[in-house]
């Protein structure tokens, strides 16, 4: 390794303490500023977003030709169909037929917004989430789409059934948000932004307050320093301005 090289790498090694040193000492300031966005995220969670509850229900559509029996070929039809189901479930039809048939007064986009439609690992299992303010409701619209899905599935695709697997549930707890997972990105969104405005404010700050500031930034010897004293009637507190010469050579 040549001089410059090793003289980089100790500027670099006194630069990133110092840089510590410099985060060190507005620790609590920092802690404070994560703890307040923490509060701040977990009351907004809490007092201004509307809990959303899930309700989830699925089918099971196999594509046969005989009712009595089920081929290899109807498996492998049905699981490259599994795709096209899944995408007509989320169609305007089925979303205008739950409407009507619920009487509700919302736009098919809306409803369709509220639905999510996810197929099982290895296996052609459809599930139906639905979510809503109202868990009783989110019930409701799980059950309906499905029941308007079969249909729909059955009319396009000629299949010959779409199997319930699971009625749709009654949620009990609160899907989102979550209050924790949302205090957390608080904390740490908080926690960046003081330390981006501490070294921020380091880096544009190139006042010159000690002898080794002269030093290192102007490349002069410190003869000695010179006490200040602030305010008559205040403890004397001492600053020390440096007094400084060139070095030689440099």
């Amino acid at each position: 390794m040549d001089y410059s090289q090793k003289q980089y790498n100790d500027e670099m090694e006194i630069d990133l303490l110092e840089l510590f040193s410099v985060l060190w000492s507005k620790i609590w300031l920092i802690l404070i500023v994560v703890v307040l966005g923490a509060v701040i995220a977990g009351v907004y969670t809490k007092f201004m977003i509307t809990p959303q509850y899930q309700s989830s229900t699925s089918i099971y559509v196999l594509n046969r030709q005989n009712e009595s029996t089920v081929t290899s070929s109807d498996l492998t039809a049905s699981t490259q169909l599994t795709n096209d189901y899944v995408e007509l479930i989320k169609t305007r039809t089925v979303a205008e037929n739950v409407i009507n048939q619920l009487h509700l007064d919302m736009k098919p986009k809306e409803l369709l917004s509220k639905l999510s439609v996810s197929i099982a690992s290895n296996a052609r299992i459809i599930y139906i989430r639905v979510l809503d303010e109202d868990p009783q409701q989110a019930r409701t619209l799980a059950n309906a789409i499905r029941l308007a899905a079969s249909r729909q599935i059955q009319v396009v695709t000629n299949s010959e059934a779409v199997n319930v697997v699971d009625e749709a549930n009654l949620p009990d707890t609160k899907y989102s948000p979550s209050t924790s997972r949302n205090c957390i990105i608080g904390g740490l969104l908080g926690g960046v932004v003081i330390v981006a405005y501490i070294l921020l404010t380091h880096f544009l700050n190139d006042t010159i307050r000690t002898a080794e500031d002269v030093e290192k930034y102007l490349g002069m010897s410190t003869l000695g320093t010179i006490p200040i004293l602030k305010g008559e009637d205040a403890p004397v507190k001492k600053q020390r301005r440096p007094l400084f010469r060139k070095k030689i050579g440099g």
